[in-house]
């Protein structure tokens, strides 16, 4: 019998007797609606390019690039068309089918614009999926940037209404939810989730995944984070967050928006590959791929591939991994990396 519902009125009590259920009946009720929807065994894979690096005016207690925060990191300017486009290459040549940029601002500035919609459509010009993530957005840049063909705007809620200013102050969770409607009435597909293990509660966790499920369309991405603790940010010292806890959040996303991908993404770098296979049996199939996210670490491409091929996974639209087609692609992304501009990675270093 299918347990597959697409639902939109989400009670707090609920998921949180999601949350609850014995760790056997949650994965079996998440695999399980992941098996109706996808192919269990293919992972969508994006890459993150940092196009614009720190000196961000925001003050989220998690991020390195917060100007209000001295964790090392030198801003950037915007890159270079040229740069974004040969790490965009690169990309592509190791796997990767949708292109993510993100810049560190409170909001992009009209004066950027053009530039940005040109950077979507060289990159949308290799045939790739693309993706922005540039902070709040007016309903007349959505729409530009809908325009040039931007596939995905990524605008994470970050964790539940009820926490929420206990980790950022300069932009309500009203600005981020205006931002999504924003980006959903231009046409682009949603791209929003949250952090866990930044000092919230359970319920938190339940109340992230309750406003995202409610949303009027469920995010076509959902990217649920594992906080990286950096260094100079307020969150620094934080205890970790209980790995299994971190799968029940994978699984319920999971249940709750049956159709979205739901993409395991920043803190992997300190995942065991027995997490992530636990992961993405509960019902994650997207990744982001290469070394850095923009500023934090990420496994290395022939981790990921090893992994991949140790589960039996494949990239979306590919074959199953295998030692020869592992060397092959990491030999086709090395040589186009020689050709990248080596300022992509130089603030990024923690």
């Amino acid at each position: 019998m299918s347990q597959l519902q697409v639902r939109h009125d989400w009670k707090r009590e609920e998921i949180e007797a999601l949350f609850a259920l014995p760790m056997n009946d949650l994965l079996f009720k998440a695999h399980s609606i992941h098996r109706e929807v996808y192919d269990p065994n293919e992972v969508q894979i994006s890459r993150l390019l940092s196009i614009k690096t720190g000196a961000c005016p925001e003050d989220c207690k998690y991020c390195p690039q917060s100007a209000r925060y001295d964790t090392g990191l030198e801003k950037e300017r915007l890159l270079a068309m040229e740069t974004v486009l040969t790490e965009a290459r690169s990309a592509k040549a190791a796997g990767a089918s949708r292109f993510c940029m993100g810049a560190a601002w409170r909001n992009p500035k009209d004066k950027d614009m053009p530039y940005l919609k040109q950077m979507v459509q060289e990159v949308k010009a290799l045939g790739m999926e693309t993706c922005m993530t540039l902070g709040m957005l007016s309903a007349e840049q959505a729409n530009e940037l809908a325009d040039a063909g931007l596939d995905y705007y990524n605008h994470n809620l970050d964790t539940s209404p009820e926490y929420y200013g206990d980790v950022i102050t300069t932009r309500t969770y009203q600005n981020r939810l205006d931002t999504l409607n924003h980006v959903r009435a231009s046409g682009m597909k949603v791209c929003s989730g949250g952090i866990v293990g930044m000092g919230e509660k359970a319920t938190d966790r339940a109340g992230l995944l309750q406003q995202l499920a409610n949303l009027p369309q469920h995010p076509d991405s959902v990217p649920i984070n594992m906080l990286v603790k950096v260094a100079g940010t307020p969150f620094e010292k934080l205890d970790d967050l209980d790995p299994l806890e971190f799968v029940r959040t994978i699984a319920v996303a999971r249940i709750l928006m049956p159709k979205s991908r739901v993409r395991l993404s920043a803190g992997r770098e300190n995942m065991t590959d027995e997490l992530q296979a636990m992961c993405f049996f509960a019902g994650a199939n997207s990744i982001f791929y290469g070394c850095k996210l923009l500023t934090t670490p990420n496994p290395e491409e022939s981790d990921d591939m090893g992994l991949f091929r140790r589960l039996g996974l494949r990239p979306e639209q590919g074959a199953v991994a295998t030692i020869d087609d592992e060397q092959a692609v990491l030999a086709k992304a090395a040589a186009h990396q020689d050709k990248a501009s080596a300022q992509f990675y130089d603030a990024a270093a923690l």
